[in-house]
């Protein structure tokens, strides 16, 4: 199976060239840095035993940041690297003020660029987080005898059954796992039967988060006298879906500002488009223009900045869940004193929501009527602090959970 997995990676080479123009073009790819995925770096690269961590995109990056924050004060850790996929999570590292962490992209899973990364960098550890299982990677730094973490791991019944499909291949990936931190029971009991051997249950890191308010002030004076309704995390249609709930939603609330965060800011301007042909007026962010009485939305094109858009909101949709999308983090904004509504397609998060639920602070809806139902009630309700002192709480004992365990490989 290797040997096909290694065709394949092959014929992406081959036609790598033409992708990579391509997504360029639809702003997925770094122009100026796409070329670290061929683990070619424009600076020469001196350093020794790295700590380093990989995540696809900005969900798993943002799960380890309380980690590099107490790494990055380790007098032990002399380098920490943060490798991922996607523009948006390069993005998000570059707001924060990190001394002993750097980001590459990660690069292209094949021998020789695996090989060129490793000589490079000179891993003493590496952690894969999430679901981020790379074959020729993880036979290669298990060759080099490098310990290999699956942090925050997380296996859906989806990725179960397909790797099922080639269970001798999978036994042989995830039997070379030095330990597998999983984040729920589930998770534990697929990766048991897919081969890793050291489980232990540490926790979702996602739960963990700081429960104060980020105010921002200068958005708050931009937003004076607005009733704040975020939608964040959305896909392709979710955005017509909640625009047609502000429009019913205006009706009672005159003074209303729908403030839409996608998913990949990239589509920014086909949203803005299919906002204008609902007669909608849309500030962007990026655009930094200020918003007058009639502006209905507020498309945040930017990344890293949601929590001061919650900060100032009562309610929150959590999109990726109005699509079979399988659904986005909703603890960011439940932290920060949000009520969370969602749709039908939450598997991704779905031990989250359950905990949400539990606690009624979450709901689900299914149109742009429940949309309205729901905001109209939660709008202008205060937040009780329960939920915020119980995330707060569980969030920390995950964290140190985790943290037990990466001790033992820095």
């Amino acid at each position: 199976m290797f040997f096909i997995y290694k065709l394949l990676v092959i014929v992406f080479i081959i036609f790598s060239p033409i992708t990579f123009v391509f997504r360029i073009f639809l702003g997925k790819e770094d122009p100026d840095r796409f070329l670290e995925k061929f683990s070619i770096y424009k600076k020469k690269v001196k350093i020794h035993e790295t700590v380093w961590f990989h995540g696809a995109s900005v969900g798993e990056i943002l799960s380890i940041i309380p980690i590099i924050n107490i790494l990055e004060k380790n007098v032990k850790v002399k380098k920490i690297l943060i490798t991922s996929s996607t523009v948006s999570s390069a993005s998000i590292i570059s707001n924060y003020n990190f001394k002993k962490t750097e980001h590459v992209y990660f690069p292209i899973d094949s021998d020789f660029f695996m090989n060129k990364f490793i000589k490079t960098w000179k891993p003493k550890v590496v952690f894969f987080i999430d679901s981020e299982i790379w074959p020729n990677f993880i036979k290669n730094l298990y060759r080099k005898n490098i310990p290999i973490i699956l942090l925050n791991g997380r296996i859906t019944a989806k990725s179960f059954n397909r790797w099922m499909i080639f269970k001798s291949f999978a036994k042989e990936i995830f039997s070379k796992i030095n330990i597998s931190l999983p984040q729920n029971l589930q998770s534990a009991k697929y990766l048991k039967r897919l081969g890793a051997k050291n489980i232990k249950i540490a926790g979702n890191l996602k739960y963990f988060g700081e429960p104060k308010k980020i105010i921002d002030n200068k958005i708050k004076v931009l937003f004076k006298n607005r009733v704040i309704f975020c939608a964040a995390s959305t896909h392709f249609d979710e955005e017509n879906k909640i625009a047609k709930a502000h429009i019913d939603l205006k009706n009672s609330i005159p003074n209303l500002l729908t403030v839409i965060i996608p998913r990949h800011t990239h589509r920014s301007k086909s949203i803005i488009s299919d906002l204008n042909n609902l007669g909608l007026k849309v500030v962007s962010r990026k655009t930094k223009l200020k918003i007058n009485k009639d502006t209905d939305i507020y498309l945040v094109d930017t990344y890293g900045e949601a929590l001061k858009f919650y900060a100032l909101s009562k309610v929150s949709f959590i999109g990726g869940s109005l699509i079979n999308h399988g659904g986005q983090n909703p603890l960011e904004p439940a932290r920060l004193g949000n009520f969370i509504l969602h749709g039908p397609h939450i598997n991704n998060f779905y031990e989250v929501y359950t905990y949400l639920s539990k606690f009624k602070n979450s709901f689900k809806i299914n149109d742009e009527k429940s949309i309205k139902k729901i905001v109209l009630k939660k709008i202008n309700f205060k937040q009780k602090l329960k939920i915020k002192r119980k995330l707060y709480r569980l969030g920390n004992l995950i964290l140190k959970n985790n943290l037990k365990y990466i001790n033992k490989f820095i």
